[in-house]
C-alpha cells in the first residue's frame, strides 16, 4: 500500500441509494467509512441490503444515487479496473470462485489475468497458499477438498491479487468448529482492510472490533461490536439474535486498529 493511499479511507460510501430494475428499493442512503487496516463486521437481517452494498464496492452494481470511493478512487468507468484490483470479494459459496483443474491454477488465475507471468506469478501463488495453509494441496483438484479447505482456497485466490480491501461474505457459514477457527486465524493475520458480512454474531465479535448494522437499507448503528451486541433493544429492533446463552460482555474485545464508528 502506498503512502498516498494510507492518507484516505479504504472505503467511503456516501448517500448510496439503489433500486433494482423491478423497482424494489434495496438501499435508501447508506453512509459508511472504513479506514485502512480496520476489520469491520457488516451485520443485518436477511433483506437488509448487505449483498447489494457489497456489489457496489467493486462496481458489479452501479447506477444508483450517492457515491462510492475506494482508496481515494471515485467509482467510475475509468477507475473500475484499479478498484477491482483493490477490492477482493470472497463469496459465500467457494464453488462460485473455484473452476480450474487444480488449486494452483485457481489461485494463479487472477494474477495471471492481470498480466503476471513466470517466477513472479509462481511466487504470488506460493505466498497466497502459504497464507491460508493450503500449500500442500496445490496440485489437488478443488472438488476433492473439504468445504472448509475450498473456502481457504477461495480466500487464497483473492489474496493472490494482493487487494488492499478484503470483503468476506458469510465466511463462517457451513464450517465445522476446526475450520471456523482456522479461518479466523487467517483473517487475524491479515494486514489489510477487512469488511466481513455475517450473520454469525460471535464470529463478528471475535474478529471485528467495529460493526455496522445495515437495516432497511440504511446504516442503523455503527460502533464497537461488543457494545452493539450487548444492546438488547437495538438487536431486537433490527431482528438480530445472539445464540442462546451467549453473552457478548463476557468475551474480550477483538484486537484491532480501531474500535470506534465512522
Amino acid at each position: 500500500m502506498t503512502a498516498a493511499r494510507t492518507a484516505v479511507p479504504s472505503l467511503d460510501v456516501r448517500g448510496l441509494a439503489y433500486a433494482y430494475p423491478d423497482g424494489r428499493q434495496a438501499l435508501f442512503g447508506v453512509d459508511l467509512t472504513v479506514q485502512p487496516g480496520e476489520r469491520v463486521a457488516l451485520l443485518g437481517p436477511n433483506g437488509a441490503g448487505k449483498t447489494t452494498l457489497v456489489l457496489h464496492l467493486n462496481g458489479i452494481l452501479a447506477g444508483g444515487a450517492g457515491t462510492v470511493t475506494v482508496a481515494g478512487l471515485p467509482m467510475a468507468r475509468e477507475n473500475l479496473a484499479e478498484i477491482r484490483r483493490t477490492v477482493g470479494i470472497v463469496f459465500q459459496d467457494p464453488d462460485d470462485q473455484l473452476f480450474m483443474p487444480t488449486v494452483r491454477e485457481d489461485v494463479a488465475f487472477g494474477p495471471a489475468s492481470a498480466g503476471l507471468r513466470g517466477e513472479e506469478l509462481r511466487t504470488r501463488v506460493t505466498r497466497a497458499l502459504d497464507r491460508v495453509g493450503m500449500s500442500e494441496y496445490a496440485e489437488r483438484p478443488p472438488h476433492h477438498l473439504s468445504f472448509g479447505q475450498r473456502r481457504r482456497v477461495a480466500v487464497a485466490t483473492v489474496l493472490a491479487t494482493e487487494p488492499e480491501i478484503l470483503v468476506l461474505d458469510e465466511p463462517s457459514s457451513n464450517l465445522d468448529p476446526a475450520s471456523r477457527r482456522e479461518l479466523a486465524d487467517i483473517v487475524r493475520a491479515l494486514d489489510i482492510t477487512v469488511l466481513m458480512v455475517t450473520h454469525d454474531l460471535p464470529y463478528a465479535l471475535e474478529l471485528c472490533p467495529r460493526a455496522a448494522i445495515l437495516s432497511r437499507g440504511v446504516i442503523a448503528a455503527d460502533g464497537p461490536t461488543a457494545r452493539l451486541l450487548a444492546d438488547e433493544t437495538l438487536m431486537r429492533a433490527h431482528r438480530l439474535e445472539l445464540s442462546y446463552g451467549f453473552d457478548p460482555r463476557s468475551v474480550p474485545a477483538a484486537p484491532g486498529r480501531r474500535a470506534g464508528g465512522s
